[in-house]
């Protein structure tokens, strides 16, 4: 099956920014002259019509953009990076693989989701120039790129489905009612896959869907069970297909048509909710129309309509093509997955919101010598400082002051030597010897892993 893939996305890092001065004969002291690093490349799922399976991810399931170029001197700005475009079929439906939250629903062409947003460009030292420090050795590096893991599912845009017993006959009523050209044989689980076919009734059409035939249990997972069942979910309207004559073990059509009732039940998703009409298959055959009337009857006491047909010589075919397209224009689209996928009727582009409020922050005592603090604009500041770099140091212990933070964690009990952890960061914190003010900030950084 080529419906569900797992991949892994890595946008690319922004470019670091540059520590360059403006150096010339008749300017000995130009000052900062460091470009900013270019942001990263942001990874981008869009929707392409021409796709229709999730194969390709099959072999490939990593996927890194590239990072910004780095700031050069004369304030030249590194280069933004281009986004990693992957294309995927419509009807995608993006979640989170670790939580298995729906992220986005990607149903129409030109549909984007932007799976993992590119790091910010470092600031180069020309922004860091003040009265009393005009010549800053201070520059950000490239924030990182956003990263995660994302789970794939296809679910057929199909407006009707066909669902039914193994070789009721679907496939052969999907070609009679289309042009597709599905495989066929006398012999249970014919269709391996969903096969989709546009059916052109008088000079309307409507996209129907053989989904491949279900057995009991497939709500559990039985035979194909899941595997297919959330294709159906989609869809507007259910053709129920009974083989009328009972096929050549001699099945009881009625005994089919609630076993598979029960497993659109216990699947749920509102499939057991969705209208149908049932088809009665095969009439050709002397056993299939002996058999009608009582259908008819046992099936018309539960308010079913019932049609029968014959996919293999085409009777009935036409008006049950009729019937199908005036039931799927009075019944209204099914709702995307993601509740913020209402239609506009332009392709729409999902974004995660990583930073709905820059500025909150929380303080947490882990345990007697651990603190973690968590905030999207200090977790950002500490991806971008280089600690090494004495003054970029003293500019985030600024920053720690300045925000509160420092009072946050003092309120929370922090001592010397205790470890704060910030993102993917690690500051022990103690007290600079040789500041004015002597703050108590972090004194020593180092990277987690």
């Amino acid at each position: 099956m080529y419906d569900r893939a797992r991949i892994y996305v890595k946008a690319g890092d922004g470019g670091n920014g540059a520590i360059t001065f403006r150096r010339e004969k008749y300017v000995p002291r130009g000052g900062p002259d460091g470009g900013d690093g270019g942001q990263g490349g942001d990874v981008v799922l869009r929707v392409n019509p021409s796709e229709n399976t999730l194969l390709r991810f099959q072999y490939l399931s990593r996927f890194v953009a590239e990072n910004g170029g780095h700031g050069q001197k004369a304030k030249r700005h590194g280069k933004r990076a281009p986004d990693l475009v992957l294309d995927v079929p419509p009807g995608t439906v993006v979640r989170d693989d670790e939580t298995g939250e729906v992220l986005a629903d990607l149903t129409a062409a030109g549909d984007e989701f932007v799976a993992a947003r590119g790091g910010r460009g470092g600031l180069g030292n020309q922004h860091f120039a003040t009265p009393s420090r005009q010549a800053p050795r201070l520059a950000e590096k490239g924030e990182p790129g956003k990263e995660r893991s994302l789970a794939l599912e296809l679910k057929l845009i199909a407006d009707v489905g066909l669902v039914g017993y193994p070789n009721a006959g679907k496939s052969t009523l999907l070609a009679a009612m289309s042009a597709a050209r599905p495989k066929i044989a006398d012999y249970p689980f014919t269709t391996l896959e969903p096969n989709l076919g546009v059916v052109d009734s008088d000079g309307e059409t409507f996209v129907l869907a053989d989904i491949p035939g279900l057995i009991e249990g497939a709500a559990e997972g039985a035979g194909l069970g899941h595997e297919f069942l959330r294709h159906v979910e989609r869809t507007r309207l259910l053709l129920h297909v009974l083989d009328g004559s009972g096929g050549l073990e001699g099945r009881d059509p009625l005994a089919d048509f609630d076993t598979i009732e029960g497993e659109l039940a216990a699947y749920g998703a509102g499939l057991a909710e969705k209208p149908r009409i049932v088809v009665v298959n095969k009439i050709d055959l002397p056993e299939a129309r002996e058999r009608l009337p009582d259908l008819r009857a046992a099936l018309g006491a539960r308010g079913l309509p019932v049609l029968a047909v014959s996919a293999a010589t085409g009777e009935g075919v036409r008006e049950l093509g009729r019937e199908g397209r005036r039931r799927r224009a009075e019944l209204p689209r099914p709702e995307p997955v993601a509740a913020e996928a209402a239609s506009t009727g332009r392709p729409r582009r999902y974004t995660l919101d990583d930073a709905a409020d820059e500025r909150h922050y929380e303080v947490e005592r882990l345990s007697r010598h651990h603190f973690r603090v968590e905030g999207v604009r200090i977790e950002r500041l500490a991806s971008m400082t280089d600690f090494a770099n004495e003054e970029a140091a003293e500019r985030f212990q600024k920053v720690l002051v300045a925000s509160g933070i420092a009072a946050g964690l003092t309120a929370a009990g922090i001592a010397d030597g205790d470890v704060v952890h910030l993102g993917d960061y690690e500051l022990v914190w103690g007290e600079q010897e040789g500041e004015a003010d002597r703050q108590r900030a972090a004194g020593r950084h180092r990277r987690r892993g």
